[in-house]
């Protein structure tokens, strides 16, 4: 009680000074609780958890739609305050003074190295892991340390656990409890630009159980597809619910014999929403419900956002590791026409200092881009890795400056498509809503 005083006190002066009091008081509690802020909170309701590398804020927001539609009490970290600390931020503006947390459900994004911290102080029900990629590395270090921790986790876990069966590194997870029976594994069948060889940055090529090489059927994008270990049978299990008949021109996939139409149009998306659908069924939500959460979501957060660049349509979309990178490009090369990049990238702290991971990122599979343009405080490193893929370095144009860069890529006729990496992806959005207000109406000349 008396940490949570000193909390609510602490929330309370951040905002009177116009702050939103996203993680600091969280870190405040952390020092003084001896690093378990999240265990002074009496929360009775059940609590689900989403994490994973990629798409966690997607599938979070669409999972708390699911059941305030259904007119229960949520509280959500809508902002993505993530870790420990910032849950426990979150927590402190919905409790009383004694603590108690008053919901009917806690739907909260959680950072994949923080699962074990929050929930060894705090009731995990469900928990949904999305995939798992190398990301951050001078933060997370390897894939396979951040894995075994949350392997640990599961091992005493013996809640829902709803898995990316296409994903080997999450798969795996099903295994760690024996006993827990309430272990469902999504997945997505082949769809048109899935292909048979790997030809991306892929971290899934061998069994965690008996080493052997994994043999694919298909891969989805990186290490994602239908898998199996012809030798301890890894791989080999009854889908909880399946992606099908994934049409990404007419944006729509079935899952249980029903229609859905996402607004988004990659097979990274399927996946996502096929997750959500998941979660859906085994609460056993209305489905028009889930209809209106996955057929009305989108995103203005820099995830796909569009903009217009007077009669020029871009879009944006984050990417922090050579995945998102990867998947836009591909969604980027599956449009047909010819098309413009404009790459952001930075490397302030936020960011991971090192940014050698876009050597995995595969400009090789650029079709018709007909010219680059490169920004950010690393504008010249992107530019010459856009370059040593052997593209051409006369149509790589470099603007370190964000609003010279957007002027030049609005210059020309055409699609626009634009890749920033974390930090850089609000100043982008601010840069392109600023030229799109400015020239509003105009037409390309």
């Amino acid at each position: 009680m008396f940490f949570v005083l000193i909390g609510k006190i602490i929330v309370k002066i951040l905002k009177l000074f116009g702050r939103n009091a996203g993680n600091l008081p969280g870190i405040i509690l952390w020092h003084l609780t001896g690093e378990k802020c999240c265990k002074i909170f009496d929360v009775k309701c059940p609590i689900i958890a989403v994490t994973g590398t990629n798409g966690k804020t997607s599938v979070t927001n669409c999972i708390a739609q699911l059941f305030a539609k259904s007119g229960k009490k949520i509280i959500i970290n809508k902002e993505g305050n993530n870790l420990d600390t910032g849950i426990c931020s979150l927590l402190l503006r919905y409790c009383d003074l004694k603590g108690r947390v008053n919901a009917d459900y806690l739907i909260l994004e959680t950072d994949e190295s923080h699962v074990p911290v929050v929930y060894s102080q705090l009731k995990l029900e469900m928990l949904v892991v999305l995939n798992f990629f190398r990301d951050q590395l001078d933060r997370n270090g390897e894939m396979e340390t951040l894995i075994q921790k949350i392997n640990n986790f599961c091992k005493t876990f013996d809640g829902n656990l709803l898995l990316n069966g296409d994903d080997p590194n999450t798969a795996r997870l099903g295994r760690a409890n024996p006993d827990n029976k309430n272990v469902k594994y999504f997945h997505a069948n082949r769809y048109d630009f899935a292909t048979d060889s790997v030809f991306e940055a892929s971290e899934g090529r061998f069994c965690p159980f008996c080493g052997q090489a994994l043999e694919y059927d298909y891969y989805q994008y990186s290490h994602i597809g239908k898998f199996t270990c012809k030798n301890c049978g890894f791989g080999d299990y009854e889908p909880y619910i399946t992606a099908e008949n994934i049409d990404l021109e007419k944006h729509s996939f079935t899952a249980d014999g029903h229609r859905y139409t996402p607004k988004l149009n990659s097979v990274y998306n399927i996946y996502n929403m096929t997750a959500v659908a998941g979660v859906s069924k085994i609460y056993n939500i209305d489905q028009k419900i889930t209809d209106k959460v996955i057929s009305g979501y989108t995103v203005r957060n820099g995830r796909m956002e569009n903009f217009m660049l007077g009669d020029r349509k871009a879009t944006l979309n984050l990417a922090k590791n050579p995945v998102g990178a990867n998947m836009t490009l591909r969604v980027m090369n599956e449009m047909k026409g010819e098309k413009e990049l404009l790459f952001v990238l930075n490397d302030n702290v936020a960011d991971g200092l090192d940014v050698s991971w876009i050597w995995d990122i595969n400009f090789s599979v650029f079709e018709r881009v007909t010219r680059v343009v490169t920004s950010g405080t690393r504008a010249y490193d992107i530019a010459v890795r856009i370059k040593c893929s052997g593209y051409d370095a006369d149509k790589i144009v470099v603007r370190p400056d964000l609003d010279s860069a957007v002027e030049e890529l609005a210059k020309t006729h055409g699609r626009k498509f634009v890749i920033a990496n974390y930090t850089a992806v609000q100043p982008t959005r601010n840069a392109l809503k600023k030229y799109s207000e400015k020239h509003r109406g105009e037409k390309s000349v």
